[in-house]
Order: C-alpha cells, then sequence, then structure tokens
C-alpha cells in the first residue's frame, strides 16, 4: 500500500508512514464551531482531538464560573493528554478559540496506539512536556506581565497555529479567555493599532507587523517557542495544507 498522504496536523505528519497508515483507520475528520466545548471538567475523555486549522483553548475553571487560559492547542499537538497519561478525566475545560478542522480518535484506541507505538509514544510524550512548559509559562505570565505583554503573547502563539495573519474573535472573547478586564485589552488592542501593529474591525483581528509585535511582548512568548522547537524541530514550520485529509 502506498504511504498515506501528510495529514494537516504537524504533529501526526512526524510519524512514519506505517504507523500513520495505521492510525489513519480510525481518524475521523470533524469541524469545530468557534465557542464549542470540547469537554468539560472532570468530564471523561471519551476522544482526543488533532487540530488541523482550529485553535482550543485549555481553561482553568473556578468554582464561581470565573477562568482563564492556561494553553493553546494547533495544529501542532493534540487535545485531550489525560487521556495518555493514564487518567480519564481533567481539571480543565477545552473550548474551541478559533473555528476549524480537526481529526478526532477514540481515546480507547489513542490508549492503545500510545502503549503499542513507540514512535507515537515518543512524539506525545515530548509534545505533553512542551504543553507543560506552556502552562508554567502562562502562568508566570499571568502574574508578573502587563495587559499589553499578554496580548501580544497570545496573538503571537494564536498566529502560529492558523493559517494566515487573521484571528477571528471579538475582544471581549479574547478578554474572557485570558481572564481579563475587557477594557485593558481594548486598550491594548488600541495601542497596537494606534502603531500600526494590527488592524481590528468587527471581531477581526489582522496582525499587519508580526516582527513590531514580538517587540511589544514579554519574554514568554519566545520561552514557549524555544521549548517547543528543542523537543520538537522542525514542528514550528507550518505545514501546507493539501487539497484533501487524511
Amino acid at each position: 500500500m502506498s504511504s498515506p498522504h501528510p495529514p494537516r496536523n504537524r504533529l501526526l505528519a512526524r510519524l512514519p508512514d506505517a504507523e500513520l497508515l495505521r492510525l489513519s483507520e480510525y481518524l475521523e475528520t470533524v469541524h469545530l464551531k468557534l465557542g464549542m466545548v470540547i469537554y468539560e471538567s472532570g468530564q471523561a475523555l471519551r476522544e482526543v482531538y488533532f487540530p488541523i486549522d482550529c485553535i482550543i483553548s485549555l481553561l482553568c475553571v473556578m468554582n464561581d464560573g470565573d477562568s482563564a487560559e492556561i494553553a493553546i492547542v494547533g495544529n501542532e499537538g493534540m487535545v485531550g493528554i489525560a487521556q495518555i497519561m493514564g487518567g480519564e478525566t481533567t481539571t480543565s475545560r477545552a473550548v474551541v478559540q478559533s473555528e476549524g478542522s480537526a481529526y478526532r480518535l477514540n481515546a480507547l484506541v489513542m490508549r492503545d496506539e500510545f502503549s503499542t507505538c513507540a514512535p507515537l509514544r515518543e512524539l506525545l510524550l515530548l509534545y505533553t512536556q512542551a504543553l507543560m512548559t506552556q502552562m508554567m509559562q502562562t502562568a508566570g505570565c499571568n502574574l508578573h506581565h502587563s495587559v499589553e505583554q499578554q496580548f501580544c503573547r497570545w496573538l503571537l502563539m494564536s498566529l502560529d497555529r492558523l493559517p494566515s495573519d487573521k484571528i477571528m474573535m471579538t475582544q471581549g472573547l479574547i478578554a474572557n479567555m485570558l481572564g481579563l478586564r475587557r477594557v485593558g485589552v481594548t486598550d491594548a488592542a488600541r495601542k497596537l493599532q494606534d502603531v500600526g501593529i494590527i488592524q481590528y474591525s468587527a471581531g477581526t483581528i489582522t496582525v499587519l507587523d508580526r516582527k513590531k509585535l514580538q517587540q511589544h511582548a514579554c519574554e514568554c512568548y519566545a520561552a514557549v517557542k524555544r521549548e517547543l522547537d528543542r523537543l520538537l524541530p522542525g514542528l514550528e514550520s507550518k505545514v501546507n495544507e493539501p487539497s484533501s485529509g487524511t
């Protein structure tokens, strides 16, 4: 049998052809709408997701309903890491931040493949370490850096996981994701727009100058990206989407 078509998830694309071909029999392409809850805190994980062109936010949820983003996952990774770590539930909520498609895989199949497929296991363990780094860096960023710096970090990390320089999300939703006051995000967006770094219109943020955006961000974006590059070199490079998926 010929080699499988390269998948549009960059983590899966690193698998050897034989392992990818076997796994592709179980992958289902699904469309995830903006705001869709993939799973709730404490909920049993029945599926895991490998984003293609969507972004999924992992949120820490408080008893009073407040929440704050602790990590984002795009086509560089997988949502549902708790399943491979031996747990069947997670303490975070997973919400679609940017609408798009993903590969969905039954959690039981994922657990079996993790146990028997060494290349997949190695990739997922390395990705888990990178995800933990993102979570820890986000916690430090939220505590020590300004709203503008947090906003810039979030924009850069989102851009790395999207096929264009446009982010479809209102400032209110961004504030909710980051656990910030809306007025703070609005002020930060206005400052960036005034100096020509971004353009905001009707719920769409267009990044006009990525280099300057990085200059306005704190060190947290670079720290997270550097660790991902170290653990999974080449994963940061976007893969061109083929005309058909796996």
